[in-house]
């Protein structure tokens, strides 16, 4: 039954704090009807403006673009968010169905001659209309949209951009799609906890318990994360088995039903069209031009200079693992594990021995909440008489220090089997002054579930996960701005992961650690010899991290900057010859991502922006140096940091802001000195 205007909890909005969906009322079937009103509504609104016969002004046109398709706009929260954290196969079909309908509607928009004549209009006069400035930077990043969208092009161009715009969209869902399947036929069975022999007990046992939960009764499935080197590599004593999941890691989307080879060539290929139909040499090119990086030569220069130190320190790596193993030579599935050994030996620290310390509502309440407080004034009231989209979601409301509203956080930690890999963060309420609206967001991670009665204890680097996505958060909840265009992180996302990577920085603070980091059992704190070995060891294995994450990057990179018109062929040869030519293809150290489970690439919107993340890092690292020149956690701090870059969202030039902030241009030693990458 086709939902009514009285039963789809779309059609209005929200009743609840905040604007919070109201997801206790959503079903599937609410999503066609609203996607599909949401597209006629939205398009009806912009033909109004483009048929419009006043004379175009701020107002009738710019204004009253960013006013339209707010049911577009709430439908699509929610749905991409549950896409995304709690699929099932109806979503799945509504996914597929709905991203070529999307694609096509954007274009409609974008493509309309009389609309862009408008907003052009307004952009040759826009000093003269009398602006405020972030007025103006609106109409200016119009203008740009428009004319990435293609506006410019004549007619036989926009009609072959629609064609690969919608090619582009379903290929990108069909590889998502794919990869959700193939990761999770892919899981390692396994017979008996003897196969399990160094994890944890608990580990063990939640093995069990995820064998039960898919159906292989009686068995223990370690389920795969979306990332190359699993967690458990670092713990399996038995070699056989550490060989095994890997090799289930690297092969996903290699072959079968669930297939991703020929679509990561389709989608390298479209692109690359797609950006010589609008002026550029790659989709690189295409990408760069409206990032902070500004040009490819920018990011090749930052990565070749970053490859040979960070190769040299993992080659001295692999020498003392091999030195310590006994072995010939180290495998990709060895390193973990003698690098685990190797850290225990040299700097005393056990990673099975700290998780005692780390159960995920003291990292939460008493670390990620607790420096958000003494940084920002902020305090969190947790709500269970609001409903998260699934029972494991915590709703939390957040307060400014006088105790005025500021926004809803929700927590969705645990793995599942209907949640992608990963970690991430979501809007599900854009914060605008336009609207009147506070921010809702969400934080994703894929914590295991324990088993019942027991606590969830985190890795260390899972602890650093959770404070960066809650930095993602800070700056969807801080967002001050008046257009939805620019709320929150929307942003460069060159730019994006900037603020999350600062705040990995309070995990290690000490008085942030000693307030979290307690045994769940007997509330002792962490011993401080065991922090200052923690510490001592931060930089080790810095080698295998930087080419793991640099021979994605540079992965990313290749497949992107191919000419329109290039043959890539065979995507697993395509591959192996870009790592080598960039100077990464060490056996021993799989790229973070293969090409076939690359998602942030080919699905995420991340395609030419995987060098994102140590772009960022440049100006997180020092960002880190300016706190510490400046006292560290000091609420002076935090509210400068709020003021001049959390809190502005995309409504100032992103460099600007941060150039502002730190009274400079950033500078590159801090990173180098972090990674280890100095000399």
């Amino acid at each position: 039954m086709t939902p009514t205007n009285a039963t789809n909890p779309f059609f209005s909005p929200s009743t609840l704090p905040y604007g919070l969906p109201p997801f206790a009322e959503i079903r599937e079937e609410h999503y066609p009807p609203a996607f599909e009103r949401g597209m006629a509504e939205e398009l009806a609104e912009a033909q109004a403006v483009a048929a419009s016969e006043d004379r175009p002004t701020y107002e009738n046109t710019i204004e009253a673009l960013e006013r339209s398709g707010t049911l577009l706009r709430r439908v699509s929260h929610v749905f991409f968010n549950q896409a995304s954290s709690d699929t099932n196969p109806e979503v799945q079909e509504i996914e597929a169905g709905i991203s070529t309908r999307l694609a096509a509607h954007r274009d409609a928009i974008h493509l309309d001659p009389a609309l862009y004549g408008r907003i052009r209009a307004l952009y040759d006069t826009r000093h003269e209309l009398g602006l405020d400035d972030e007025s103006l930077r609106l109409l200016e990043r119009y203008h740009t949209r428009f004319e990435r969208a293609g506006a410019r092009l004549p007619e036989a161009g926009r009609q072959r951009l629609r064609e690969l715009n919608a090619e582009i969209a379903a290929a990108s869902t069909t590889f998502e799609q794919n990869l959700f399947a193939d990761t999770r036929a892919a899981a390692l069975v396994l017979d008996s906890a003897d196969e399990l022999a160094g994890l944890s007990p608990g580990a063990i046992t939640a093995a069990a318990e995820n064998g039960r939960a898919l159906g292989h009764d009686g068995t223990y499935v370690l389920s795969l994360k979306n990332f190359s080197n699993q967690q458990e590599l670092a713990a399996l004593d038995r070699r056989d088995v550490r060989e095994r999941l890997l090799t289930a890691s690297l092969g996903r989307g290699l072959s079968g039903p669930n297939s991703n080879r020929e679509l990561v060539v389709k989608l390298a290929t479209l692109r690359a069209e797609r950006a010589a139909l609008l002026g550029h040499d790659s989709h690189a090119a295409y990408v760069v031009a409206d990032q902070t990086a500004g040009t490819t030569e920018a990011v090749t220069e930052l990565l070749a200079r970053l490859v040979p130190p960070a190769v040299a320190n993992a080659e001295r790596e692999a020498a003392a693992l091999a030195a310590a193993s006994g072995l010939d030579e180290i495998a990709a599935w060895d390193w973990a594990y003698w690098s685990e050994k190797v850290r225990k030996a040299e700097y005393d620290i056990d990673s099975a021995a700290m998780r005692p310390y780390f159960e995920l509502d003291r990292v939460l309440v008493d670390g990620v909440f607790h420096a958000a407080g003494l940084l920002y004034g902020l305090t969190f009231t947790e709500r269970p008489d609001l409903a998260g989209y699934h029972p494991d979601v915590r709703v939390f409301e957040v307060f400014e220090e006088d105790g005025s509203p500021l926004g809803l956080y929700l927590g969705d930690f645990h793995a599942r089997a209907s949640k992608r890999g990963g970690a991430w963060m979501n809007n599900l309420v854009d914060q605008s002054g336009l609207f009147g609206e506070r921010p809702v967001v969400v934080n994703n991670l894929n914590i295991a579930e324990p088993a019942a009665g027991e606590p969830t204890l985190l890795t260390f680097d899972e602890v650093n996960t959770l404070f960066h996505e809650f930095g993602h958060a800070l700056h969807g909840l801080f967002s001050d701005v008046r257009y939805p265009f620019f709320s929150g992180t929307a942003v460069p996302s060159d730019f994006v992961e900037y603020p999350s990577q600062v705040n990995e920085m309070w995990a290690v603070r000490p008085e942030i650690l000693a307030n979290y980091a307690r045994h769940h059992e007997t509330g002792e704190p962490m011993p401080q010899e065991l922090v200052d070995r923690m510490e001592a060891a931060d930089r080790f294995g810095q080698g295998f991290r930087t080419v793991e994450y640099l021979a994605a990057t540079l992965l990313d990179w290749a497949w992107h900057t191919i000419p329109a018109g290039a043959d890539p062929g065979d995507a697993e040869a395509f591959e192996a010859a870009a790592l080598k030519e960039a100077g990464v293809a060490l056996p021993a150290i799989p790229p973070r991502y293969r090409s076939t489970y690359f998602a942030h690439i080919f699905s995420h919107g991340y395609s030419a922006g995987y060098y994102s993340y140590i772009w960022s890092e440049v100006l997180d690292a020092d960002t880190v140096e300016w706190f510490k020149e400046n006292g560290g956690l000091r609420r002076e701090n935090g509210d400068t940091f709020r003021r001049e870059l959390l809190s502005q969202g995309g409504s100032v030039d992103s460099l600007t802001a941060f150039e502002a902030f730190r009274g400079r241009a950033p500078r590159i030693e801090p990173l180098l000195a972090r990674r280890g990458l100095t000399g």
